[in-house]
């Protein structure tokens, strides 16, 4: 793959993770967490192409 295609998709993925992050957080903020695990599921596709990408995992609360 080329440079601009390895840097467009770094460019996404950084969006992705920062944002994502920062939802998150948000989501949590004001709540009690302490202790608590949450199932996370992110899920990526891309048009033209068929794709779907699913990411699980999980969040533990803040103490």
């Amino acid at each position: 793959m080329d440079d601009s295609f390895n840097m467009s998709m770094r460019k996404f993925l950084k969006q992705v993770g920062v944002t994502s992050q920062q939802a998150i957080e948000e989501a949590m903020r004001g709540q009690d967490t302490a202790g608590k695990t949450f199932r996370a599921r992110a899920v990526i596709t891309v048009e033209g192409l068929d794709m779907e990408h699913v990411v699980e995992g999980r969040i533990e609360g803040a103490e």
